[in-house]
């Protein structure tokens, strides 16, 4: 019988992570428990295919996943997520007859666990252009040598895949995507992650001081700025779609903790009657669900249309965009109504709501942020703009 993202990650399991989850994100810590079960579970090899090892899971099944987790264990999912993009970015590539990341595949089957190390600070190219140095080595290997912020899962990746740019080769610039190994003495991981919310995420920076990647390990050499390779979409549409995937879980928690606690509050003023009986935070709930209510379906027909290998030709990077945006914007919104309505109570360290309230801000800082977003689907609708 398969295994659902519903009865592997069962209530029992998520009930301890959301326990451990509070402790994690007061004592700063990493998700050590929650990572061991997840791969005891096999969770972590939710995208590899059973042949490989892994669970077989749809992409529509990830994001189920990823929501229910992140209801949990928001920093936990978040993080996890990074490792189930490259093993996406694989499962895509795969999908369409291309074997280039099978050993991510494999490698994830055994326990290798994968981390994202593409984001540099002041780089607002993103996959487009980077300021890490790769350098070619005799043999077609690379060292890298830069610094990579926000690399969630530090305490625990084993391998990292990243990029940097090439520009001393005869065809160069080009920008080269390669994985690296957490043993390699020119990484330097920095124990600097010190953070508002999502703290159990330890998205610390990596140092990168000549790290090697072997040939073998070379995955792409691309023109700088936007380019049609399957690998950029496969990134594009994995870290986007994941990514809404956790803050629409986090939505769907605070949704769910405002109505206990409009049952759990009275009015004094109303003769002691809960507060749910209250118009005005009826509303406010009312608000937040109908608000809510559209994300999920979205996700899922996305995820259905990624399965099903859908051409959606240059409106695809509207769509994932899109979807990033509304579902993070829709949990901020979502977590600002609960807050309201359970009152002052979730102001105190250790409420939960109070710590949705901090992990939930992190959505504006992952790309595509609103400016991007905006523009991508203005490219989408109206083309680009005349030089």
């Amino acid at each position: 019988m398969s295994t659902t993202p519903e009865t592997l990650l069962h209530d029992e399991l998520l009930e301890r992570f959301r326990e451990r989850a509070a402790r994690y994100d007061r004592d700063n810590a990493f998700f050590d428990e929650d990572l061991a079960e997840l791969r005891e579970v096999g969770y972590l090899t939710a995208l590899v295919p059973v042949e490989l090892g892994g669970l077989g899971w749809t992409f529509a099944d990830a994001v189920r996943g990823q929501m229910r987790l992140a209801g949990a264990a928001p920093a936990t999912a978040l993080a996890v997520n990074m490792h189930l993009v490259w093993t996406g970015v694989a499962k895509v590539l795969r999908d369409r007859g291309d074997d280039s990341l099978d050993f991510v595949l494999r490698e994830a089957g055994a326990g290798e666990i994968f981390g994202f190390g593409i984001s540099e600070a002041g780089n607002d190219l993103m996959l487009f252009g980077s300021r890490t140095i790769a350098e070619p080595q005799a043999g077609g290997g690379y060292r890298y040598t830069g610094r990579k912020i926000f690399t969630s899962l530090s305490p625990a990746w084993t391998r990292l895949g990243t990029m940097g740019l090439d520009t001393v080769s005869a065809d160069a610039p080009k920008l080269v995507y390669g994985f690296i190994d957490r043993e390699d003495p020119d990484v330097r991981i920095l124990d600097d992650w010190d953070t508002m919310g999502m703290r159990a995420s330890q998205s610390r920076t990596t140092v990168l001081d000549g790290a090697f990647a072997a040939s073998d390990r070379i995955v792409r050499r691309l023109d700088p700025g936007p380019n049609a390779d399957p690998l950029i979409f496969g990134i594009f549409a994995n870290f986007e779609l994941l990514l809404a995937s956790v803050y629409a879980g986090i939505g769907d928690r605070a949704l769910d903790l405002a109505v206990v606690a409009a049952r759990r509050r009275t009015s004094m003023k109303n003769g002691g009657a809960p507060l749910s009986q209250d118009p005005d935070i009826r509303w406010r709930i009312a608000d937040a669900a109908l608000a809510q209510e559209a994300i999920a379906p979205q996700l899922l027909a996305i995820a259905h249309d990624l399965d099903e290998l859908v051409d959606h030709g240059a409106f695809w990077f509207a769509k994932l965009v899109g979807v990033k945006v509304r579902a993070t914007e829709t949990a901020k919104h979502v977590v600002d109504q609960a807050v309201r309505v359970s009152g002052g109570s979730t102001y105190f360290a250790g409420s939960e709501l109070g710590r949705l309230y901090r992990d939930v801000l992190a959505g504006i800082f992952h790309p595509s942020d609103d400016e991007s977003a905006h523009s991508t689907v203005a490219n989408a609708w109206l083309g680009p703009i005349e030089a």
